[in-house]
């Protein structure tokens, strides 16, 4: 049918649904009062008597329809991703129950051009600079800082006293005396740093400020004690040896490239998934069915909730931290759910093509894998699974998971520049590289 939807049809003889009018009438029974019967032992042909065939009967349709509605899906292999329109259309006075369920379906998306990927990662390889600059950082932590007569400027520590306030009262965790500040990092707001530039000790600086979390601007004063600059040492073998394990700034530095470059292949692994899940999106032109999109929010609605509680923290909290309002929250959270639905049948997609399917073994080591995570034997696991009716979503996750990997091992990956890189030499291991470390 139009819209994405499909029309089953169901028939259920007259025989079956008079199994249903029995369960009804036990049901009812229950329910009833009799006199000379206990709760729920009076036969079916005293109820029928007493209270017509009737009542059984819209009691069954009531209770068995869904049942029968979902052995249909079953039957038919039909994916339904929203609830059901149900028209009865014979049987509710007597006879065969007949009846049409019209149930949007999880759309087929086409994912033309699969095959030809070509991804741009992060280069795995370290330079010169990369060494450099993560020796700059082992230098920083052994710096020293020397007061000096010159201006402030970034990267400078600067000793204050600061004062926040609004209507000449302090407001407190914004005012400290003698805080060493860096000038440049903006922990506290953005004009301060501008402030601070080529300031001296001795001024007095005066300003206000948007802060998060106030309603008006603060007003902020500050006087400059001092002006401080850190002195890194000098890279010497003396140094290295101090600072390391190693006697040497060469076998300091081979250790870092070392380092640096299982860091680097690690991150263009990563990344290599990501960008070829991006890139798959991007194939798909079909708008995604609401039904699939709100699931998917209120999924990740949920998972934020649970991370934030966990935190002592709520929704309204998190969003005046990330200074989002609750529209610009909602709309990003409608985007995400997009991407995360078009990537998922996108991997259908190629599932269906390169005809991946989870095998009974695979199906067992994931079962095992989650009984593992949750404390749970496999088998108690399995029955909860069987018993949802969970466990064709845990082999279409595999069969999305080996997607994943046949798009992994396919795609070109090259780096920013257009290089192209070897995959091979990208996606094993470094040797020597220890695997906690990787």
């Amino acid at each position: 049918m139009e819209g994405n939807k499909v029309k089953v049809s169901v028939e259920v003889d007259e025989a079956e649904f008079d199994k249903a009018i029995d369960a009804a009438f036990r049901k009812i029974a229950r329910e009833t009062r009799i006199p000379g019967f206990r709760p729920g032992k009076a036969p079916r042909r005293i109820l029928e008597a007493r209270l017509g065939p009737d009542l059984a009967r819209e009691e069954a349709l009531r209770d068995s329809l869904p049942d029968y509605y979902v052995k249909a899906l079953e039957e038919q292999d039909v994916d339904a991703i929203a609830a059901p329109e149900i028209e009865i259309t014979s049987g509710q006075e007597s006879g065969p129950v007949q009846f049409e369920a019209v149930v949007e379906i999880r759309p087929q998306v086409s994912v033309a051009g699969y095959q030809g990927l070509r991804i741009s990662v992060p280069s795995p390889e370290v330079t010169d600079e990369d060494v450099d600059r993560q020796l700059d950082r082992l230098r920083e932590q052994f710096g020293e800082l020397q007061t000096v007569s010159r201006p402030a400027r970034d990267a400078d520590h600067v000793l204050i006293d600061l004062k926040g306030y609004r209507h000449s009262e302090q407001i407190e965790g914004l005012t400290a005396d003698d805080f060493l500040y860096e000038l440049g990092s903006g922990s506290v707001v953005p004009e301060l740093d501008e402030e601070l530039r080529g300031k001296k000790a001795g001024d007095i600086l005066k300003f206000t400020a948007a802060v998060p979390g106030q309603e008006e601007e603060v007003g902020f004063q500050v006087l400059v004690k001092e002006v401080k600059e850190k002195l890194l040492p000098e890279v010497t073998d003396e140094w290295a040896s101090d600072a390391s394990e190693f006697d040497t700034v060469d076998d300091l530095r081979n250790d870092i490239r070392t380092r640096l470059g299982a860091v680097k292949k690690m991150q263009a692994q990563l990344s290599v998934r990501s960008q070829a899940v991006d890139a798959l999106v991007e194939l798909v032109a079909e708008d995604m069915p609401e039904p699939l999109i709100n699931e998917e929010m209120q999924r990740r609605l949920h998972e934020l909730s649970h991370r934030l509680a966990a935190q002592g923290a709520d929704l309204a909290q998190y969003l005046q931290a990330t200074g989002q309002s609750a529209e610009e929250f909602q709309n990003d959270l409608r985007e995400a759910a997009i991407t995360a639905v078009k990537a998922d049948l996108a991997l259908r997609a190629v599932a269906d093509a390169e005809e991946l399917e989870a095998t009974d073994e695979e199906l067992d080591a994931e079962i095992e894998r989650i009984a593992q995570a949750a404390g749970q034997k496999p088998a108690a696991v399995r029955k909860q699974l069987d018993r949802n009716d969970q466990l064709p979503a845990v082999r279409s996750d595999i069969r999305k998971g080996k997607a994943l990997a046949w798009l992994t091992d396919h795609v070109e990956i090259a780096d920013e520049e257009g290089k192209i890189i070897d995959r091979a030499e990208l996606m094993n291991p470094t040797p020597d590289t220890p695997e906690e470390e990787a």
